[in-house]
């Protein structure tokens, strides 16, 4: 079977708690934190403004997903994983297209999104696929920012705000 993306459903959300606590490991492993905050519940994101998008690679097999939150005028990629066993497959890179499909389908003109700097799987893979480092200007992004102080991830590294541009197809 093809990978198949979808939008996800109340039925996923165990899953999507369970693959980004998977794919946060990878990051754990790196940073060596002394705690690192558990991932929300897939309840929580389905719950927010915006869409969240899972990709199958058998039929009922998640692989990972990407959520994106609309606010105000904006939608921002809030999270994107992949399980460790399906990772360096593309995949990310097919929820990431995908993502920004559907958010220009919605008439969004931009995705941004926050990041480590130095993590090859973070901001260097978001730069290849698109993305450009850009200041925090709106006080949605700003209170990303503090909210990311008060939880203490900037002692891990640079953290850095990107977002890329969603281009109008021609037919």
């Amino acid at each position: 079977m093809e990978p198949r993306i979808r939008f996800a459903q109340p039925a996923d959300a165990d899953l999507i708690e369970q693959i980004e606590n998977e794919a946060d490991r990878l990051l754990t492993d790196r940073l060596n934190p002394e705690q690192w905050p558990a991932a929300p519940s897939g309840n929580e994101r389905l719950a927010q403004p915006g869409f969240l998008l899972i990709i199958e690679v058998q039929k009922g097999n998640i692989a990972g997903f990407a959520h994106v939150i609309e606010v105000d005028t904006m939608c921002h990629l809030e999270q994107l994983s992949v399980r460790p066993e399906h990772s360096r497959r593309g995949l990310g890179r097919e929820l990431l297209d995908a993502a920004r499909e559907r958010a220009q389908e919605r008439g969004y003109k931009q995705i941004s999104l926050r990041t480590y700097a130095d993590i090859p799987w973070n901001a260097p893979f978001y730069e290849r696929a698109g993305f450009v480092e850009e200041d925090p200007a709106t006080d949605f992004h700003k209170s990303l920012v503090d909210a990311e102080a008060q939880l203490g991830l900037d002692r891990y590294g640079r953290r850095v705000q990107m977002a890329a541009q969603l281009e109008m197809r021609r037919p």
